[in-house]
């Protein structure tokens, strides 16, 4: 794991996975390698009424149902689709199932512009076939078929930025659950095994970009993820996977609770701003996800850590914000600026303590910038 500069799920928390297996006594779908209820209390953590003799931490924090209806809908036969704005954790989410339900979360197919039907059933080798001609063997199988082959969890990531021919290319695996390869005479389908099912994951934003088909629809249980409100639960995921990414530095850093305080309040004023704005250019081209909130923490973490005394300061987390939003120019710089003396510099006045070591470090990153 140390070489890797991200582990999979599965490898990461190896240990804990294991652990749940060992203690797992109810059925399992199919060949799940965890049952449904381990499989929620893997992604969700456990609580004492659980009654297990280790504690399993919470990994994706949002709302238990979201995880249920996720979680039943794979253990029948239809895909899952989970929907949301940017940075509200689908991916997080459906790496987390995966790894729970198969011990494999790294079958993706990443949809693109670029992304062909190739990607969602089989290519060739082309060396192999000029010598020995087209056969199984010389097949290249896409993730999703050697999801079906082994009877294991298939990723689809961004599938509205995938044409509607690799769109169409997943009805047909979704509802019949077989590919045919007519290049070859013998052995030329490949069915899925029990097991099998597809994890995608949409980006809501992106809608008009391709928009989904209705009988691709049909194929999917739909889970909206929605932006999480909850200032304490976007403190806790904001500071969960901060430490996440910074472990990978072997930093171990306390994000003092006051400047935690002023990112999630900063980005929640921003968001109040881009709702009240009437045309494209009042707004931010930040999407102000929690995901960027990790960015921006993150980001101010490690310059503290290489560039300063290693505290992480007020002014180093305002640099960091602005650094990170400021897009366009001068679209999101006049935002920011006034957002700085409409907002942040009477805030300032008011309660004093980060928030004017905050307005300092604001004003000089976008003197900088502009």
């Amino acid at each position: 794991m140390s070489e890797m500069l991200r582990a999979p799920v599965e490898v990461k928390y190896a240990d804990e996975l294991d652990y749940l297996a060992s203690v797992d006594t109810d059925s399992k779908p199919f060949s799940w390698r965890l049952s449904p209820r381990m499989v929620r209390l893997f992604v969700l953590g456990s609580e004492r009424a659980d009654g297990l003799d280790r504690v399993i931490p919470q990994k994706w924090f949002g709302d238990r149902s979201f995880v249920e209806r996720s979680i039943v809908t794979l253990a029948s036969d239809r895909g899952l689709l989970l929907i949301g704005d940017p940075g509200t954790g689908k991916s997080w989410l459906a790496e987390l199932l995966a790894a729970a339900i198969c011990r494999n979360s790294t079958l993706v197919v990443q949809g693109t512009a670029g992304t062909t039907e190739d990607h969602v059933k089989y290519s060739w080798n082309v060396s192999m076939v000029i010598g020995r001609g087209q056969s199984r063997e010389s097949m290249i199988p896409s993730p999703i078929m050697t999801a079906m082959e082994q009877g294991v969890i298939g990723r689809f990531e961004e599938l509205t930025r995938s044409t509607s021919d690799v769109q169409d290319a997943l009805i047909s695996i979704l509802s019949e659950k077989y590919v045919s390869i007519p290049e070859l005479d013998h052995d030329n389908i490949v069915f899925a095994k029990p097991g099998f099912s597809i994890i995608a994951t949409a980006n809501s934003r992106d809608r008009g970009v391709n928009d989904l088909s209705s009988a691709l629809k049909r194929r999917f249980n739909f889970v909206r993820i929605p932006v999480v409100t909850n200032k304490r639960s976007e403190a806790e995921i904001v500071r969960f996977r901060t430490e996440e990414l910074l472990r990978r530095h072997r930093i171990e850093v306390e994000v003092p609770p006051t400047l935690l305080d002023i990112l999630l309040q900063s980005f929640a004023d921003l968001r109040t701003a881009a709702a009240g704005a009437t045309s494209d250019d009042e707004k931010l081209e930040s999407a102000l996800s929690t995901a960027e909130q990790i960015g921006v923490l993150e980001d101010a973490i490690l310059h503290s850590q290489f560039f300063g005394d290693r505290a992480l300061r007020a002014e180093t987390l305002a640099g960091s914000l602005m650094g990170s939003l400021a897009r366009r120019s001068p679209e999101d710089l006049a935002i920011l600026n006034k957002y700085l003396h409409g907002v942040v510099e009477p805030r300032a006045k008011q309660d004093g303590g980060g928030w004017e070591d905050f307005l300092d470090g604001g004003r000089q990153a976008i003197a900088a910038l502009s």
